[in-house]
């Protein structure tokens, strides 16, 4: 009993580590607004780098993000710092 109590309190955790590690907002900047680059110029930079954007959107961390491909269409998800638009995280599938 006290094993089977054991191992079902270490799954839990576990699961709830695992849970809370898939939620962590990717932080970019604590710039204020003013300083970031303008969206709409930004978006035709990255459409003009090849990209299609499927969505942009600004995130909890004061990133911009998009879902979309990239030149080689290849689907992607990328995070910019929206102050000097560098890449801060990167998915393609």
């Amino acid at each position: 009993m006290k094993v089977t109590m054991l191992a079902t309190l270490i799954a839990a955790t576990g699961l709830l580590t695992a849970c809370s590690t898939a939620h962590e907002t990717t932080q970019c900047t604590t710039a204020p607004q003013s300083e970031w680059l303008d969206q709409a110029e930004f978006q035709a930079r990255l459409v003009n780098e090849g990209y299609q954007i499927n969505e942009f959107k600004v995130t909890e961390g004061n990133c911009y993000e998009i879902y979309g491909m990239d030149a080689d269409g290849n689907k992607v998800e990328i995070y910019y710092n929206p102050v000097d638009g560098s890449v801060v995280k990167s998915e393609s599938h």
